[in-house]
């Protein structure tokens, strides 16, 4: 599904600074992956070439056998809206839409005509238990609120890809455990491959496989053999 064979990211002319470094990196149909590492490991290039926002200096990268670095800016453009949902630590909700038009979004871009992408909307709404919601701007939201409204927005096209950056970075303890119980759930319903770099030890056990970066380099990959009542 995910495959990095040695990639490579660089930044700078005079003085290189190494982001990664001959990462090599394949995930299955369906695996969910935590990427942790201190700051300046690499864990954000890494989602960043994964999702086709950067490209690497050396090496492929390719989902579903897609060599995704070969594609122009409007072929990469058509895989993120077709293949690649993506949740951020701080939501980048649109603040001037309600939650319904927030989550109808992607499918509007895609080309689905408005009443069939608010009906979808809707449904997504009531599966991350906001149907209540629709009509609220996310000002008018809690960051638990927020974060499920990200959440239906990035998986309202079923996406092959789950990208996820710091998911509960900005949310107290019991909200992001609510927040990780939710993306289990979905996870069984969608099958989604699942990507998620954090620096949380217990959102790292609702994965299934755990690689750590270190300045550039992925320096483990082990099996998750523990888990919480909600990933059980």
């Amino acid at each position: 599904m995910i495959e990095l064979q040695n990639v490579s990211r660089s930044f700078g002319d005079a003085k290189l600074v190494q982001a990664l470094n001959q990462v090599n990196l394949r995930l299955a149909q369906g695996e969910r992956v935590a990427v942790m590492g201190p700051s300046g490991s690499g864990k954000s290039t890494l989602l960043n070439l994964i999702c086709g926002l950067d490209e690497p200096s050396t090496g492929a990268i390719k989902i579903d056998n897609v060599d995704i670095a070969s594609l122009d800016d409007d072929s990469r453009t058509r895989l993120r809206r077709q293949k690649i949902g993506m949740i951020f630590q701080t939501f980048n909700l649109l603040p001037t839409l309600t939650a319904l038009e927030n989550v109808s979004l992607p499918l509007r871009l895609n080309g689905v005509a408005k009443k069939d992408a608010e009906q979808r909307a809707t449904a997504m709404l009531q599966k991350v238990g906001l149907a209540g919601r629709a009509a609220h701007r996310p000002d008018q939201m809690s960051g638990g609120e927020r974060q499920r409204i990200a959440i239906a927005r990035a998986l309202i096209f079923a996406p092959p890809v789950l990208l996820a950056d710091e998911p509960t970075g900005n949310l107290d303890s019991k909200t992001g455990e609510e927040i990780l119980a939710l993306l289990d759930e979905l996870h069984r319903e969608f099958n989604t491959t699942i990507l998620m770099v954090t620096h949380n030890e217990e959102a790292a056990l609702h994965c299934d496989r755990v690689i750590r970066l270190r300045d550039g380099q992925i320096i483990s990959s082990s099996a998750v053999t523990a888990r919480t009542a909600e990933g059980q």
